[in-house]
């Protein structure tokens, strides 16, 4: 269980994030990430751009030729980070004046050309549509000119584009398979940073996964800002659908194809996939995933409110009752599927009776683990221009603490359940609290450490005996491996 950002994992924010040394590199990049998993998978493809043009990533901010920081704006607090570290590399910059460095990514969306205005030190702005102009812009810069390009595409999807693998343990990986999304959450920035929904042709996922495969990875995460609204019918964005061919049509391959194309081809790889949407996950979806073992059975299925007049000033085209229905159907299809959710305290409007809708929500669930946050107002959302952010800070804290202390309660029975259990579990590295311990997850997604044996290392899927647990971790041990 988590109580922090949606899809963001803390430990990795800030991350330099490294490749190994190339032949020909004359020049070093400083590439940080912050935000969630989709951040970090384009940053891979820009280190891809970028490598093709004589830069090698570093480590050191201080050893740079470039710094670019990859940023998020999901909340306030994230925009406040990325703000805090460029005033951190201001020194560096004032000691080194030849250092470019140029803010990627939803936050240089959103604030455009305002940050060529109000951060003196910023010499790149460059949206998540606009990576393949990296060149240019840097040209640009070294002709004396400040650099920006924030244009949002219909058709971009990096589909042909190679990542080079960041950091990371060299087991498991994204895979991007979508961008954008067309939902217009009224709290949510992403349509407005990320753009139109579009799919990526499945020969190039499919290529990439192969890669993956050769270069030794066991587990992809396909990854979009909604996964199951995957479809793809030659290109272009997921609206224009109804304008296709009958050709098109008939030869269009959705999320549950695509799932099932990636098993069938690549049986020792195991799948995840993240984010879904409740409104677009199907039943085919769920069949596919009961059919194939070596795709996860876990569904990350965020929520935001269990209130039906909450979910509605949201416009999350889904209702409370739709949402029990659909998770109701994952129970009868994959009787141990795990979930986790997002949750948001004290947006707009809301009320007590509608905040006890979401705790009863929760129970009914039981979710594994979730997202918890209070509401923070976005500036450029349908909900900062036309809704009044009314719940007070104070009583926003309550509600969220409630939700967290309910669902480290859940968790606490989630992970009690796996005990006494056997789980097959792919090593990704040594526990963070004992070197003599590895630590993996199963096919729930439930983080696993259990005493090293001879003969294993990261990479192999074994058998692992659980025979306790935290709130947070199964303790185990490995079974006879023959």
């Amino acid at each position: 269980m988590q109580a922090n950002e949606k899809y963001i994992d803390e430990s990795r924010q800030g991350e330099a994030l490294m490749t190994l040394p190339t032949r020909n590199a004359s020049k070093k990049l400083f590439l940080e990430s912050y935000g969630c998993q989709m951040n970090f998978s384009d940053s891979e493809i820009v280190a891809s751009i970028l490598t093709e043009e004589g830069y090698q990533t570093t480590n050191q901010a201080n050893e740079a030729d470039l710094i670019l920081l990859n940023t998020c704006s999901i909340r306030d607090k994230a925009e406040q980070t990325v703000r805090n570290r460029l005033n951190a590399l201001n020194a560096i910059k004032k000691q080194n004046p030849s250092l470019k460095i140029g803010v990627l990514g939803c936050m240089a969306e959103r604030l455009k050309h305002k940050f060529l205005e109000e951060e003196h030190l910023v010499d790149i702005v460059v949206g998540p549509d606009a990576y393949r102009d990296l060149p240019n812009l840097l040209t640009e810069v070294e002709d004396g000119r400040d650099a920006i390009n924030v244009q949002l595409s219909k058709e971009e999807t990096y589909a042909e584009i190679s990542p080079i693998r960041l950091g990371g343990n060299g087991v498991t990986a994204f895979v991007t398979i979508t961008r954008g999304c067309d939902n217009m959450c009224t709290f949510c920035v992403v349509p407005f940073t990320r753009g139109r929904e579009r799919s990526r042709d499945p020969h190039s996922i499919l290529r990439e996964i192969q890669e993956l495969h050769e270069a030794g990875y066991k587990e992809v995460t396909l990854l979009g800002q909604n996964v199951d609204s995957y479809l793809w019918y030659g290109g272009g964005p997921k609206k224009d659908f109804k304008n296709a061919t009958e050709i098109q049509k008939a030869t269009a391959v959705d999320f549950a194809q695509l799932l099932d194309m990636v098993a069938m081809q690549f049986p020792s790889i195991r799948i995840r996939f993240s984010t879904s949407n409740p409104q677009d996950m199907k039943d085919n979806v769920l069949e596919t995933m009961a059919k194939h073992h070596n795709i996860c059975k876990y569904i990350h299925l965020p929520v935001q409110s269990g209130s039906t007049t909450v979910l509605e000033r949201m416009n999350r085209q889904h209702t409370r009752e739709q949402y029990f229905e659909l998770i109701d159907k994952i129970r009868k299809i994959i009787p141990d599927c795990a979930l986790s959710h997002d949750m948001i305290a004290g947006f707009c409007g809301e009320t007590e009776e509608e905040h006890q809708d979401t705790l009863s929500l929760m129970e009914y669930v039981k979710y594994d683990f979730g997202y918890m946050f209070a509401y923070s107002d976005r500036p450029g959302t349908p909900a900062h221009k036309k809704m009044a952010d009314d719940v007070p800070a104070e009583t926003k804290k309550r509600r969220l603490q409630e939700i967290i202390s309910l669902q480290q309660q859940h968790s606490a029975e989630r992970m009690k359940a796996y005990v006494g259990k056997t789980h097959e579990v792919l090593i990704e590295g040594n526990s963070k609290k004992d070197e003599n311990y590895w630590f993996g997850r199963n096919t729930q997604n439930a983080v696993i450490v259990f005493p090293k044996i001879e003969g294993t290392s990261v990479g192999d899927f074994v058998q692992v005996y659980v025979h306790d647990c935290t709130t947070a971790t199964l303790l185990g041990e490995m079974q006879n491996q023959n």
